[in-house]
């Protein structure tokens, strides 16, 4: 093993620092002095709580019995076919219970609340795959819950929306500014400001300031864990390269961490939108600069007065103008890759993994399985892992609605390859 990989042996120890630094991104940005010591509370609570024997029995136990896992890691041997020699995996989040990888975090959150004694959990939603399983963890829990969502995302979400309620979950539109992920965010901020003696703020993402970047990490490593042991125990070696999608970063994390020292290729892949030109996309690494938002510094999109930009993506839960900050110190060193996929890309995607094997991937991991699909049309005989974040039921109306049942739309992306 080369230097490179031995240089991250004790990496998750060393990051983040006391302070919630991955190098100079992180940390705690926040300018309210009673937000700050709620943040402080939440860091103190939860580096606490996760050393402790009983919290970590009680996790396990909650995620084998409720949210049946392991998930497993299955080959696509069809679709592999159908594009030559290189060897596609999935990580299958979209068999976690709620459908995504997002519950592995909320229910940590909610037993985090649960050992805090507070009695809501408030958050923010974009495709609303969070909002769905912080209502599930909220409902488990015997917690309230307040879910802010874009109006524009409530729209283009209405399954997830109507889920949440079904579970119990107050959804609160957000009806200023661009009306999608970013402004939710805000009005979470917003509300928890005012209710934080009650309430715990469960960010969507591996964001925000500190501890968020540093939990939420902590509770998706069980997704590159599984994954990195069924792989081997599949094959007999390690992938060539383990890929996810990246808005704030959470399942990309997870699945990417327990990989770090091995001598294998992480990327992450952004949301290309439909054009490089900004507010045509939401890709924060590859175009974007180092920036402060939402209390935590990290690699932003910014317009030309340095504030948040706007974004695009088709895919919900990536239309984030940040990205976390560990993913921007990984991609300083060099350690992690981040490549963009188009709006296109990513539903031919969701197209051909539906048709091939019966799956049918959120657009988000669409996004992921598009880059895959690339490589592997360059005909290199190699493995690829995908995190397969979630499933595509939310998504359903959207797609027939914009691209169709797939026959035409297939055709035209063929003929622009030829």
């Amino acid at each position: 093993m080369s230097n490179k990989y031995r240089d991250y042996d004790n990496y998750l120890k060393e990051y983040p620092d006391e302070n919630g630094y991955f190098g100079k991104y992180g940390g705690n940005y926040l300018d309210d002095p009673e937000l700050i010591k709620a943040f402080n509370e939440y860091a103190e609570g939860y580096q606490t709580i996760a050393q402790s024997a009983q919290f970590i029995a009680e996790l396990r136990r909650i995620r084998k019995d409720f949210q049946g896992r392991p998930t497993p890691v299955y080959h696509c041997q069809n679709l592999s076919n159908l594009l030559g020699r290189t060897q596609i995996y999935l990580k299958r989040e979209d068999l976690n219970h709620t459908g995504a990888h997002k519950l592995n975090h909320c229910m940590g959150e909610g037993l985090l609340a649960k050992y805090m004694g507070k009695k809501k959990l408030i958050a923010e939603t974009g495709a609303g795959q969070h909002g769905v399983a912080l209502a599930t963890a909220a409902a488990y829990f015997g917690l309230e819950c307040d879910i802010y969502m874009g109006e524009v995302d409530i729209a283009k979400q209405a399954p997830n929306v109507t889920r949440m309620k079904m579970l119990g979950a107050n959804v609160v539109p957000v009806s200023f500014g661009l009306k999608t992920l970013k402004e939710a965010v805000d009005a979470a901020f917003m509300a928890y400001s005012k209710e934080y003696h009650d309430a715990i703020y469960c960010i969507g993402t591996a964001a925000g300031p500190h501890p968020f970047p540093l939990m939420v990490r902590d509770f998706q490593y069980v997704v590159g864990a599984e994954a990195r042991s069924q792989f081997i125990e599949q094959t007999g070696h390690l992938p060539d390269k383990v890929v996810a999608c990246v808005g704030g970063g959470s399942n990309s994390i997870g699945m990417f961490t327990p990989f770090i020292a091995d001598p294998v290729e992480i990327i992450g892949v952004e949301p290309g939108g439909r054009g490089s030109a900004l507010g045509d996309h939401a890709a924060s690494v590859t175009y974007g600069k180092e920036g402060v938002m939402h209390g935590f510094n990290s690699i932003m999109l910014a317009d030309e007065n340095g504030d948040p930009a706007p974004v695009y993506s088709n895919a919900s839960g990536l239309d984030y103008p940040a990205v976390g900050p560990e993913h921007a110190m990984l991609y300083d060193q060099g350690r992690f890759n981040y490549v963009t996929a188009s709006d296109d890309e990513a539903i031919e995607a969701l197209f051909m993994l539906s048709r091939n094997e019966g799956i049918i991937p959120a657009i988000e991991s669409s996004h992921a399985l598009a880059y895959a699909i690339r490589e592997a049309r360059k005909g290199k005989p190699e493995s690829i892992l995908v995190c397969l974040s979630g499933r595509g039921d939310k998504d359903l109306d959207y797609v027939v609605e914009h691209y169709g049942y797939g026959e035409e739309f297939l055709a035209k992306m063929e003929a622009a390859r030829k």
